[in-house]
């Protein structure tokens, strides 16, 4: 009877809470169609300026010379590739152990919350205090740009992305499983690696393609510490050209057909971690329903 006459539309305190959840709804519809609407508008003129660069040329040559026509961007892809890849693999068993050892030793240990301090703050650090950092310790020191340190730079942006969910997947696991291992007799490092880690293994594999797609696309860092190269360059150890850092300097020049292999890099890049995050995406929610 009271729930009646609480939910009549005679009652102010009903019709004020139903107009303030009607404008809630409202705004965060607005919000969204606005945030979707930026979204398409980006992607779609992308797909108009940089459909027509994506050619066989532009994955079989190096970029142009200034004032050439032609060419492509054989040798930023490759570079990327190479050093996104040493990126994960340096990045990957550190950000998963680390990430262990906070669900596992971490949650009542001041070592612990200073980690996850600390990784808060890299999650947030911009990404050009990361390559001055790697520029300072390293570049200045070797005395020349090379493929490791941009690997170095960026890959220390991945890692918290990897500690912190793999911490967070771990806290996901139902204490019952744990405690049920360890009255079978099993170790606690056999119990975090062989049961805890395994039974959210598609969440950590989520956050590492997360890391991967959050690193594709970073420029700062590589400014300082890769640099770039006109011609194809398959030693990590000399200065190496990449999609960000190419893409960044075609789309300033003067001439046409570099700002249209930055327009067709932007696309490649921007697909390639749209692609990413929905595959990350369907490994999570495929785990989820089972």
């Amino acid at each position: 009877m009271n729930d009646t006459l609480t939910q009549s539309p005679d009652n102010p305190v009903y019709r004020r809470r139903l107009w303030v959840h009607r404008v809630g709804i409202f705004l965060s519809s607005a919000a969204m169609a606005l945030g979707v609407a930026f979204l398409m508008w980006i992607l779609f003129t992308l797909l108009i300026k940089g459909v027509s660069a994506i050619n066989f040329a532009m994955f079989t040559e190096s970029t142009p010379a200034p004032g050439s026509e032609g060419g492509g961007l054989m040798n930023a892809i490759v570079g990327s590739f190479m050093m996104v890849g040493s990126a994960t693999l340096i990045s990957t068993p550190i950000g998963i152990l680390a990430g262990i050892y906070l669900a596992e030793y971490g949650n009542k240990s001041m070592f612990g919350a200073i980690t996850r301090f600390v990784t808060d703050i890299m999650l947030s650090a911009p990404s050009i205090v990361i390559g001055l950092f790697v520029y300072a310790i390293y570049v200045a020191n070797v005395k020349h740009f090379s493929g490791w340190a941009g690997s170095i730079a960026i890959s220390l942006i991945a890692i918290p992305v990897v500690v912190r969910t793999t911490d967070n997947m771990l806290g996901l696991v139902p204490a019952s499983l744990q405690e049920a291992a360890f009255a079978l007799g099993a170790p606690r490092w056999k119990v975090a690696l062989m049961i805890r880690l395994r039974a959210v293994k598609a969440g950590v594999i989520t956050g590492i393609l997360l890391a991967v797609a959050r690193i594709s696309g970073e420029t700062a860092p590589l400014l300082f510490t890769a640099l770039n190269n006109q011609f194809f360059n398959g030693n990590m150890n000399k200065p190496m050209a990449n999609l960000p850092v190419v893409i960044y300097q075609f789309a300033m020049s003067p001439y046409d057909n570099w700002r249209d292999l930055a327009w067709g890099g932007a696309l490649l890049i921007t697909f390639s971690v749209l692609g990413l995050n929905i595959l990350s995406r369907t490994l999570f929610n495929q785990k989820s329903q089972h």
